[in-house]
């Protein structure tokens, strides 16, 4: 994989999952993302497209993004993750606030970045 595929994988997973969000909790979204690669050694498109762990992958028909000035706005966040120490103390998962997943009583509640709860 080239630097380039794993900045716009990044950048689509930020895109999907937080456009809506404040620039920090696109920033946290990068970082997880970034630390499950990190964590499992493998590339970021390679996390992203796991079976259910990202839930755009598989609810949309495409990948393409729609709204270009969010795009930008998402890869702006993507370069702060990519230039700034991790402030989610290694954050492997999140869910937004309004969810209670089962899966997060078997992890360990970090803080709240947006309208998203993150968990290592």
């Amino acid at each position: 994989m080239t630097l380039l595929e794993g900045l716009l994988w990044l950048t689509l997973n930020v895109y999907h999952e937080g456009r809506s969000e404040t620039e920090i909790g696109q920033v946290a979204i990068a970082h997880v993302t970034l630390n499950r690669a990190f964590e499992k050694h493998l590339p970021i498109k390679d996390i992203v497209k796991q079976p259910y762990q990202f839930s755009w992958t598989f609810q949309r028909d495409s990948y393409l993004p729609d709204d270009p000035d969010a795009f930008a706005q998402c890869l702006r966040s993507v370069f702060i993750a990519l230039r700034s120490p991790d402030f989610t103390s290694g954050a492997t998962h999140y869910h937004l606030e309004t969810i209670e997943p089962a899966w997060a009583s078997s992890f360990t509640y970090i803080d709240q970045y947006g309208s998203h709860k993150f968990y290592k």
